[in-house]
C-alpha cells in the first residue's frame, strides 16, 4: 500500500504542505505552529499529504508526526535527516506514511539499505536530488517519487531555473514508454545488492549522470535520447518540486516542467493564513493578461494578481509589444507569435498558425520545444458560437482564450474548468494599452 504516493499521483498538480516552526536559512518560521491544527487544515484545503519536520534544528519532534496522525487520515511525509533503519522503525510507529531520504547525505549502499527497510515497513520514501549527479543515482537505486530540491543546503541560496531544468530532465525520462518493465522487476534485489556492494555509489550511476548532463545539452529536448534512456526512469515514476515555491507562477512553472507535485513550507508558515495561501497556490484557472505594451500595465496586471503576461511580437497586430518586457518574480512571461515562433528570451512561448494573413483559430502552449497545453481560442476578429463547446471537449491543459471580458469569464470557467484564462483586447482603452479598472475585474471574476 502507497497511500503517499498514490495521492501525488491523481491527476493535477498535487501539493506537500510542510509544518516547520523554523528553519536553518530563515530563522523562526511560526514557533507556536501547531501540527495537528495546520495538519487538519491543509488536508481541508487541498493538500494531497502534509510534511512534518521532526528534526529539533527546525524545531520539529517525532512528537509532531503523532500529533499530525491524531488530527487528520492525509499521508504523512516525515522529513529529516535519516541514516539509519532504526529511525525509519520509530517513525512508522509515529504514524509516518513516507520518509524523507536526501542523497546529499547518504551514499548508494546506505540509500539502498534505507530503501529496503522503508518497503519492509509499508513507508513510500521520497528521494531528495539537488543535482544531475545525485538525480542518476536515485534512477540507480530505483526510486519511485523524486524529489528535485531547488535549495543549495550549504548556502542555502535558492536556484529556481536550474531546479526546474533538473525537473524537467527527470520528466523527460519519467515520460518514457517502456514503462516498469524490466528496471521494477528488478529493484527489490538491485537495493540488496548495493546495499551490499562495498563501493557506495557504482559506475552505472557514473554512466547515468553523464547520459542526463548529454541530455540537458541536447537541442531536441524530449526527443530520441530521452526515449533511449526509457529504462532508467519508468514513467510511472513521480517527481515533486521542492523549496521556492511562493506564488501560483511558481508551481505552474514546476507543473508545466513536468512535475507531478509541489511541497510548500516556508511560505505557508510566513502567511497569515497557511490554508489560505496553499488555496491560492492551488487556485485554478490561472489568469494570463495578453497584449501588454508597456511596463506600467505589466505593473497592473501583477498587483491585480495575474499570473501569466503575454506579450505579442506577431508582425499584423496594433498589439505588438516591443520585446518580452521584464516581469515580476510572481509572473511567467509568455511570448504570442504567429506562424513562426521567433526566439525571444520568454518563460513560454504561445503559438498561432497564420491562416488569410491573421492569427488562425487555436494554438498551443510551449515550454521549449515541447508542447504543455492547448490554447482554445477564436480565429481573428471571428464569431464562433463553438467556441465554448470545443474547449469543454478538449482534453488535456487548456488555456480559453478569445473574447473573455470581465462580465462573461466567470460563466466561461464555470462552463469549461480551464487550467488557464486568456484576454487582451477587452480590456484595454485602447490597443496595445490596458484599462486598469478592467484588468482588476478580470482577474478577480476569473477566480
Amino acid at each position: 500500500m502507497s497511500r503517499f504516493r498514490d495521492a501525488l499521483a491523481a491527476p493535477g498538480l498535487a501539493a506537500i504542505a510542510e509544518v516547520k516552526r523554523r528553519s536553518p536559512s530563515a530563522g523562526d518560521l511560526r514557533p507556536d505552529a501547531d501540527p495537528a491544527v495546520l495538519a487538519a487544515q491543509f488536508a481541508g484545503a487541498g493538500a494531497a499529504a502534509v510534511s512534518i519536520l521532526v528534526d529539533e534544528r527546525f524545531g520539529g519532534s517525532a512528537e509532531d508526526l503523532r500529533a499530525a496522525r491524531s488530527a487528520t487520515s492525509a499521508p504523512l511525509l516525515a522529513k529529516g535527516f535519516f541514516h539509519e533503519e532504526a529511525q525509519l522503525n520509530g517513525l512508522s510507529r509515529a504514524g509516518a506514511d513516507a520518509v524523507l531520504l536526501l542523497l546529499r547525505d547518504l551514499d548508494d549502499r546506505r540509500a539502498a539499505a534505507m530503501l529496503a527497510r522503508a518497503e519492509e515497513l509499508g513507508l513510500d520514501a521520497l528521494v531528495e536530488a539537488h543535482d544531475a549527479d545525485e538525480l542518476a543515482r536515485a534512477v540507480e537505486l530505483g526510486a519511485e517519487v523524486i524529489g528535485i530540491n531547488a535549495r543549495d543546503l550549504d548556502t542555502f541560496a535558492v536556484d529556481r531555473g536550474a531546479a526546474l531544468e533538473l525537473v524537467a530532465q527527470a520528466a523527460d525520462l519519467a515520460a518514457a514508454p517502456e514503462g516498469r518493465a524490466g528496471s521494477a522487476r528488478a529493484t527489490a534485489s538491485h537495493l540488496a545488492d548495493l546495499a551490499a556492494a562495498p563501493e557506495g555509489r557504482a559506475g552505472s550511476a557514473r554512466a547515468t549522470a553523464s547520459h542526463l548532463a548529454d541530455l540537458a545539452a541536447a537541442p531536441e529536448g524530449r526527443a530520441g535520447s530521452a526515449r533511449a534512456t526509457a529504462s532508467h526512469l519508468p514513467r510511472d515514476r513521480l517527481i515533486v518540486a521542492e523549496s521556492g515555491v511562493a506564488a501560483r507562477a511558481h508551481g505552474a512553472a514546476a507543473e508545466l516542467a513536468g512535475a507531478d507535485a509541489i511541497l510548500v513550507g516556508s511560505a505557508l508558515m510566513r502567511a497569515p493564513d497557511p490554508a489560505a495561501k496553499l488555496r491560492e497556490l492551488l487556485g485554478r484557472p490561472l489568469v494570463k493578461i495578453c497584449g501588454l505594451t508597456r511596463e506600467e500595465d505589466v505593473a497592473v496586471a501583477a498587483a491585480a494578481g495575474a499570473d501569466l503576461a503575454g506579450f505579442i511580437l506577431a508582425r499584423e497586430t496594433p498589439r505588438r509589444a516591443p520585446s518580452v518586457l521584464p516581469v515580476p518574480d510572481s509572473m511567467l512571461s509568455v511570448a504570442v507569435y504567429v506562424g513562426e515562433r521567433g526566439d525571444a528570451d520568454s518563460d513560454l512561448a504561445q503559438l498561432y498558425p497564420r491562416e488569410n494573413g491573421h492569427r488562425g483559430r487555436d494554438g498551443v502552449l510551449l515550454r521549449g520545444n515541447r508542447q504543455v497545453a492547448r490554447v482554445v481560442d477564436r480565429a481573428w476578429q471571428q464569431e464562433d458560437p463553438e467556441h465554448i463547446e470545443r474547449a469543454r471537449a478538449a482534453e488535456g491543459r487548456i488555456v480559453l482564450a478569445g473574447g473573455l471580458t470581465p462580465e462573461n469569464v466567470g460563466e466561461a470557467v464555470a462552463a469549461v474548468r480551464p487550467w488557464a484564462v486568456d484576454a487582451s483586447s477587452s480590456l484595454e482603452t485602447e490597443p496595445g494599452i490596458k484599462d486598469h479598472e478592467r484588468v482588476h475585474a478580470f482577474v478577480e471574476a476569473a477566480r
